[in-house]
């Protein structure tokens, strides 16, 4: 059995988990794959930094409108009742608390929620700092999706994060392609592990303590 899915299935799995009535930014890469699996008949309002609120999905071949485009300048679509506004007022959205849930890549998330994804700190790296600070602080609930592994095979959560940090204390969940993690008071608890990974062999992998959800923990308080 394989110890990992696609990042197309992990997609789906973190669409399944917004809530229906959620304002909902998705970043930059990996992230803008979950617009391409929101529950059909439910209202999910998607905003892009560059000025939209009722992004839709991905274009169908042919029909890419060159004028709509989400903060990574792909085409993407606007739903029936879009609107559009200046940069600095969808900034000011996503400043103000006004977004329920962000969905960010990252570089490392260390077990007390502190996220790094905009540089890693190396000499001559080009810092991509966009709007992942303002969404780290703004955004009510910080889901995270990303590998859980770097090529190198280095684990992406950490003790305490090395580069730059994004935000301080700010992540509520872990989406990776091994297992699904919660922040916790106590660090990283293990809410689903897929394919054939468990608790101890995803504590092995990341070389930290890691547990259970208590039933309190059950699910991120969106609020």
């Amino acid at each position: 059995m394989s110890t990992r899915i696609s990042r197309d299935d992990l997609a789906a799995r973190i669409a399944a988990d917004i809530p229906e009535g959620s304002y909902v930014n998705l970043g930059i890469g990996a992230p803008t794959l979950v617009a391409n699996f929101l529950p059909a008949g439910q209202e999910i309002i998607l905003h892009t930094e560059n000025g939209l609120l009722g992004m839709g999905e991905a274009p169908a071949a042919g029909l890419v409108d060159p004028d709509l485009i989400n903060a990574g300048k792909q085409p993407v679509t606007a739903l029936h009742g879009a609107a559009y506004f200046h940069h600095a007022d969808s900034f000011a959205m996503m400043r103000g608390g006004h977004l329920d849930v962000c969905v960010l890549g990252a570089f490392q998330v260390a077990q007390n929620g502190d996220l790094a994804n905009w540089s890693t700190g190396a000499p001559g790296a080009i810092p991509a700092i966009g709007g992942a600070m303002d969404l780290a602080i703004g955004a009510k609930n910080v889901y995270v999706m990303t590998d859980l592994l770097t090529r190198d095979g280095v684990s992406k959560l950490v003790e305490r994060c090395t580069y730059p940090l994004t935000g301080a204390a700010c992540v509520t969940r872990v989406y990776t392609d091994h297992a699904i993690f919660d922040v916790t008071e106590r660090g990283f608890a293990v809410r689903e592990a897929f394919g054939d990974n468990t608790t101890a062999s995803l504590a092995a992998l990341t070389g930290l303590d890691l547990t259970e959800p208590r039933p309190t923990e059950t699910e991120p308080e969106h609020r």
